[in-house]
């Protein structure tokens, strides 16, 4: 069993803030597939949203183990990169995906007709 890592505050609010992330998953032949994403924190887990069929979700499904990194656009020396175990969540995630695209654009994301949209819900594990 992995144990939860919390962060501190000043790295919670980088995932908080609307700082661009990078997500590292991995594929199938072990190399890292590395996705700039926006991210959001719950006080407890990292979320990032994404729709289903992308390669993010494929890779998750195969390897739940991820890395996210955040860098502090007004400045580069702060940073705060987590490694933990993503879950898939389908509930709610149409609602999370509008209120963190408020976040970073000030409008609602327009969600093309048809498409599944999953939250990505990342455990803490190790963080730097």
């Amino acid at each position: 069993m992995t144990r939860s890592e919390t962060l501190t505050e000043r790295q919670a609010e980088l995932f908080a803030s609307d700082n661009l992330a990078i997500l590292a998953t991995l594929r199938r032949d072990g190399s890292p597939q590395l996705s700039p994403v926006w991210v959001d924190w719950d006080g407890e887990h990292v979320l990032i949203n994404t729709a289903e069929g992308r390669a993010k979700t494929k890779n998750i499904r195969r390897n739940p183990v991820v890395s996210v990194c955040v860098v502090d656009g007004d400045d580069p020396d702060n940073w705060v990169a987590i490694t933990g175990t993503a879950e898939l969540a389908h509930d709610g995630a149409e609602a999370q995906l509008h209120e963190v695209a408020r976040k970073y654009t000030g409008e609602d994301f327009s969600v093309r007709p048809g498409q599944q949209r999953v939250i990505v819900k990342i455990t803490p594990e190790r963080v730097n």
